[in-house]
């Protein structure tokens, strides 16, 4: 009889690199934007094989600043997945795009890409892929579809004149360290927009970083200034130009935004880049042991790892077939009586107010929803032991075995 565990859902795996790291910020006297933040840009970017990295405060920010940098506004038309977060869809709100949801594939949580296709318009200007859970969209076919969609794109600027068809401008929130046919997830879409929350595998508390691949007639200097500028009000001079004798004049060139990353949040990804190869090794172990246990029973998993790609692991969801969605809340509900919390990832954006208020409505995605009504996501994360992931398995094979006969 197993003892009972009390098992979060998905704590931060902090340790005393990352405090010590924090504390050097604070002691430095620098703790807003400054020499921390432009390591931790320079090491993302290595990572994930670019050129330039931007950090800001979240993948939210990162993706709304990419489509302003793009030009995106009012009578341009953003398409993305029905399922998946607010995030994904909200930044083309936020510039006034007409947001357009695709349904996902039967039995899979990527978007449809027969409708995907059809979805383009003359209006479209971008597309955001999700890599949801870690794992990679399957790229090669998106970009098979903004090829084939090429005359009916209209650019109306020169970074939309540079890339010459949709762009792809993707949701890597959950992908930070996943790869696609061998190439770092951030250097395949035109655009890629990671998450460091809190959750994430790679955590900095609250921020996220913006990275795209080289663009052939533009200069990748002018991008990552113009990020630079709309991320901190439109000042030409960040805190630490100012700093450097007779450099206090600046001007603002833009009435834009604020949602820069500061020292002390870049201190702790800086932690977290030391650790962060074990960090993955240590997922896809859990996973291994997960996939062992649940693929036998029927249950479906993502598949994290294979031959096109490796993902970052960051989520582990399960559906389990033939349950209906009050079915999935008591076997939730079941699973933190026995200390162990799960999540669902994620309620379609067209079952929520907002969207519902934008004239979306659920049945005009019916994938969507019966991949939500039985998906429960189990707790992944670093912090959890060998004994606690036997512990998970247990627990979720015992709540099972009353709806899976």
């Amino acid at each position: 009889m197993n003892m009972p565990m009390n098992i979060p859902f998905s704590p931060p795996d902090i340790t005393e690199e990352e405090v010590n790291e924090v504390a050097e910020a604070l002691r430095s006297g620098w703790i807003t934007t400054g020499p921390r933040t432009k390591e931790l840009e320079k090491e993302v970017a290595a990572l994930c094989g670019v050129n330039r990295a931007v950090c800001l405060n979240s993948q939210t920010a990162c993706g709304e600043m990419t489509l302003r940098l793009l030009g995106i506004h009012e009578g341009d038309e953003v398409i993305t997945s029905a399922y998946t977060y607010t995030a994904s869809a909200s930044v083309a709100c936020h510039v006034g795009a007409k947001l357009v949801l695709v349904d996902t594939q039967k039995d899979s949580l990527e978007m449809d890409y027969d409708k995907l296709a059809d979805a383009i318009t003359e209006k479209t200007k971008v597309i955001i892929p999700v890599d949801l859970g870690g794992v990679p969209c399957d790229y090669d076919r998106i970009f098979s579809i903004v090829e084939s969609k090429k005359h009916l794109f209209h650019p109306e600027n020169k970074l939309q004149e540079a890339i010459g068809r949709v762009i792809v401008m993707a949701d890597t929130a959950h992908a930070f360290g996943a790869t696609y046919h061998g190439k770092p997830v951030g250097s395949i879409a035109d655009f890629s927009n990671f998450s460091f929350h809190a959750v994430k595998n790679f955590t900095t508390a609250e921020g996220g970083a913006a990275v795209w691949h080289d663009i052939e007639g533009i200069d990748n200097e002018k991008l990552y200034k113009q990020y630079q500028l709309f991320s901190l009000h439109g000042q030409s001079k960040d805190a630490l130009a100012k700093t450097k004798l007779g450099a206090w004049e600046y001007d603002i060139v833009g009435p834009w935004y604020k949602c820069n990353m500061t020292d002390v949040v870049a201190g702790i990804g800086l932690a977290q880049m030391k650790r962060y190869k074990g960090l993955l090794a240590r997922r896809r172990e859990i996973i291994s042991k997960y996939d062992a246990a649940f693929k036998p029973l029927g249950i479906k998993v993502l598949d994290h790892y294979n031959d096109e790609h490796q993902s970052s692991g960051h989520l582990y969801i399960t559906r389990v077939p033939g349950i209906t969605s009050e079915q999935r809340s008591e076997i939730i509900t079941k699973m933190a009586e026995k200390g162990v919390a799960c999540n669902v990832h994620y309620k379609p954006l067209p079952m929520m107010t907002a969207y519902k208020n934008l004239g979306f409505d659920i049945k005009d995605y019916p994938n969507a929803y019966e991949n939500f009504a039985n998906e429960i996501t189990l707790p992944l994360h670093t912090k959890l032991t060998d004994e606690e992931v036997d512990y998970v398995i247990d627990m979720f094979e015992s709540v099972l075995s009353d709806y899976c006969k």
